[in-house]
């Protein structure tokens, strides 16, 4: 055999026999538009694009007049940049978005846990001055938001969380009809807008 013929099959021995790059694995439990929202999905294992380097598990909770309406859990891959704890506490309604992220193959197994522990801090819940909500977990900034419901707009204000203002203020000005929204630091900064 010549040096080049070889040289060639070294090339193609190589190739064949490189291990392939593992992918990571996470348990993927995507949201069932034919089930209820406190039915749980089903869970597969699911290979993650290039793109992906984490898996997360995220828990969307959602209270009326302290009573827990929803609780769901979704399961997948995802970026670092979804791991974090999103909240909206308006005293009669509260909606809570926690996720949790991990690095490892099948890691993601722990469901975000969920405190409803005040924490301290108070915002006002409403126009009036003597509407208090206490905030929970989390949630350390106080909110305002003047959202339009079928043309009368309505005031809405409470706590949530630095996460929510920093990140998806303006995805809930577009999806949901908020018109102004503004976030601020220290107990009752939400008195005017």
């Amino acid at each position: 055999m010549n040096f080049r013929k070889m040289m060639f099959f070294t090339f193609v021995l190589g190739i064949w026999i490189l291990p392939t790059a593992d992918t990571l694995k996470c348990y993927d439990c995507p949201p069932d538009t034919t089930k209820s929202w406190t039915e749980s999905c089903t869970e597969t294992i699911a290979e993650c694009p290039e793109m992906y380097d984490q898996c997360v598990v995220t828990r969307h909770l959602f209270f009326r007049g302290g009573k827990k309406i929803t609780d769901v859990i979704f399961k997948g891959c995802a970026q670092a940049d979804v791991c974090l704890e999103k909240s909206f506490n308006f005293g009669l309604s509260k909606m809570i978005l926690r996720s949790k992220c991990c690095t490892g193959n099948l890691c993601n197994t722990q469901i975000p846990d969920y405190s409803s522990i005040p924490n301290g801090k108070k915002c006002f819940s409403c126009q009036a001055s003597n509407c208090t909500v206490n905030c929970e977990g989390g949630e350390d900034y106080c909110i305002t938001a003047r959202v339009n419901v079928g043309g009368e707009i309505r005031i809405m204000k409470g706590c949530t969380s630095k996460g929510t203002c920093d990140t998806i203020v303006n995805e809930i000005r577009k999806e949901y009809g908020v018109e102004k929204i503004s976030c601020c630091e220290g107990n009752y900064c939400n008195n005017d807008f």
